[in-house]
């Protein structure tokens, strides 16, 4: 149980830490182009966006999903939780959920304006 968990619970970290990460460059790429005055709305520079937030979403939803699965199974079925802390991994997956929802907006409106983008081309 506990190595499972101790697993699972660093996979959401991992997946958590690839989202940050890509929302960093991403944000740095648009300072740029703020700075230099320039649009990166390319056809292929917004396939790749929409390809990273594909990416780093989906992580990040598996991540969650797992946890979820597991947190359930220790405090529903093994009745585990006062050897384990279900609170905390309740929270994180929690968290999970909601840095998915958050990041779905921006997939989608990314893959609408790449698909836009390559009916125009």
């Amino acid at each position: 149980d506990e190595l499972i968990l101790v697993r699972l619970s660093s996979y959401l970290v991992a997946a958590a830490s690839v989202q940050c990460l890509w929302s960093l460059v991403v944000a740095i790429l648009d300072a740029y182009a703020i700075v230099v005055k320039r649009f990166f709305r390319t056809a292929r520079a917004v396939i790749i966006l929409a390809l990273g937030d594909w990416v780093t979403g989906t992580l990040i939803f598996s991540a969650a999903c797992g946890s979820a699965a597991i947190t359930t199974l220790l405090s529903n079925d093994f009745g585990a939780c006062s050897v384990n802390p279900c609170g905390s991994f309740m929270n994180a997956t929690a968290m999970a959920f909601l840095s998915w929802l958050a990041r779905a907006p921006a997939f989608i409106g990314n893959l609408w304006t790449a698909v836009h983008r390559i009916q125009k081309s």
